[in-house]
């Protein structure tokens, strides 16, 4: 990776918030244009809270237009020892770009620029606030296919799902943000730009730098542009609704459409009950009038590139599995528009969340083997604490599971419920957090699935990129 530096040099100390403040944006002023810098007290609400709920207040809003401008900035930052916290679509759910108090914040929404769509090596170049639905119908429109894709996909921002090393709908064939990821460029704490775009799948010249910081929640640098690794666009895609009698035959749908699938199979999502009849009951989602029972309703994609060959194969398969299972029911899509509506059932899951607060919520990965007795013991567990209402809902394909909670008013009930939920995780061998990563809600159980070296370990890399701890301090772990 290319690494150059902008120094800047010092400022006068500033005391009050005003104060500092208007100090900022005076050593900004020959960086940023008359849009690039906002005080804190004219701050819209976007850079206040994410999707977590979580709020704050920033000291100012700063707004470059590119990598030059973050790495003069941010060089400005680090002369002053400002803290500042980097945002995008502000679509996490862990608390991580919510401004604590005296930061700033440091907003990527200007990098939106698609800079290329290269057909022949199957790439694109993009800026860091570039939306992630943008940039998947604009690859489509060239017959190519990013086959990232989470719910906020018309909110969140490239660079948020690559520091996030976000998951989503299709890891089961496609595998993390990360396997997607050919190469970064990154501004440091300090205002020194890395940079390492190269095409080339295979380089083994050193460390591979970008894997620092893909999945880094930003602790380590700031992401500007992003060189992706596309696929070809998929010529068919087939969906049905399967609903199955008891966890066992959820996981024998899996074995069986990976068997006679393969590599067609590009989404595996399970729902319990108590998130199916609310999505599908008081949100009325789905196909009109479909009444299915069972204990576990599955959203089953494949996509291929031989469109009768591929869709009779995926009735076939799914016929055969309906036949040898007592009380299984299977709901094809006969159209778009009724894939579409399929898919609305499990994309519902923010508007589920909103029905049910105050609610906690929780992303973890485990075992397949062990999901279900987990699944069962959780809520047994939550029912004795007075807890009735869940959400139970996940990938599966790839172990990722969302349980939410709802809370009653009793003090101190959402820390009992964190330590129940991921104390259990950690005991299980999984992970506290599948794909929205740690932040600041998640920090305090860490524990559970990182050992003491490996925390120790992170924070090492921590004081060798950032030794001031200025940039998104305090998420992940507090270094003191």
């Amino acid at each position: 990776m290319r690494v150059s530096s902008t120094r800047s040099g010092s400022l006068p100390p500033a005391t009050s918030e005003s104060a500092r403040c208007e100090a900022l944006r005076a050593a900004c002023a020959g960086i940023l244009d008359a849009h690039g810098f906002i005080p804190g007290d004219q701050a819209d609400e976007r850079y206040c809270t994410d999707w977590s709920g979580a709020r704050g207040h920033p000291l100012a809003v700063l707004r470059p237009r590119d990598t030059q401008e973050v790495s003069r900035t941010l060089a400005i930052l680090h002369e002053l020892n400002q803290p500042v916290v980097v945002q995008g679509g502000g679509t996490g759910l862990v608390g991580a770009c919510v401004p604590q108090p005296g930061e700033a914040v440091l907003s990527l929404e200007r990098l939106r620029t698609i800079e290329e769509i290269d057909p022949l090596s199957a790439t694109a170049t993009v800026q860091a606030g570039v939306c992630l639905q943008t940039l998947q119908q604009a690859v489509e429109a060239q017959g190519l296919y990013f086959p990232v894709d989470i719910g906020s996909r018309g909110s969140c921002q490239i660079g948020g799902i690559v520091a996030t090393n976000a998951g989503g709908n299709r890891v089961l064939r496609y595998g993390m943000t990360r396997q997607s990821v050919l190469g970064l460029e990154v501004v440091l704490p300090d205002g020194r730009v890395v940079t390492r775009m190269g095409k080339v799948l295979k380089d083994n010249a050193g460390f591979d730098l970008k894997q620092v910081f893909i999945g880094s929640e930003g602790c380590l640098g700031v992401i500007t542009r992003v060189l992706l690794a596309l696929q070809p666009l998929p010529t068919g895609r087939h969906s049905a609704l399967v609903a199955v009698q008891g966890f066992e035959a959820v996981l024998a749908l899996l074995t069986e459409c990976r068997r006679r699938l393969g590599p067609r199979l590009s989404s595996f999502e399970v729902m319990w009950r108590d998130f199916y009849d609310i999505s599908t009951g008081l949100l009325k989602k789905g196909l009109p009038g479909l009444q299915l029972a069972g204990s576990h309703v599955v959203l089953v994609e494949a996509a291929g590139y031989e469109p009768a060959a591929d869709e009779a194969l995926f009735a076939d398969a799914l016929a055969g599995f309906e036949q040898g299972q007592s009380g299984c029911e299977v709901v094809l899509a006969q159209s778009l528009m009724q894939a579409q509506q399929l898919w609305a059932i499990r994309d519902a899951a923010g508007e589920a969340a909103r029905a049910m607060s105050p609610c906690v919520g929780f992303d973890v990965s485990l075992p397949l083997a062990g999901m279900a007795a987990w699944v069962d013991q959780t809520h047994q567990r939550l029912r004795a604490m007075g807890l009735t209402r869940t959400q139970t809902y996940g990938h599966l394909g790839d172990g990722n599971l969302h349980l939410l909670v709802g809370l009653t008013q009793e003090a101190g009930i959402s820390d009992r419920v964190n330590e129940l939920v991921y104390a259990g995780v950690g005991a299980l061998g999984g992970s506290i957090s599948g794909e929205h990563g740690i932040g600041l809600s998640k920090k305090a159980y860490l524990h559970h699935n990182r050992s003491v070296s490996e925390i120790e370990l992170m924070k090492q890399l921590k004081t060798a990129l950032d030794p001031r701890s200025l940039l998104n301090r305090g998420r992940i772990f507090d270094m003191s």
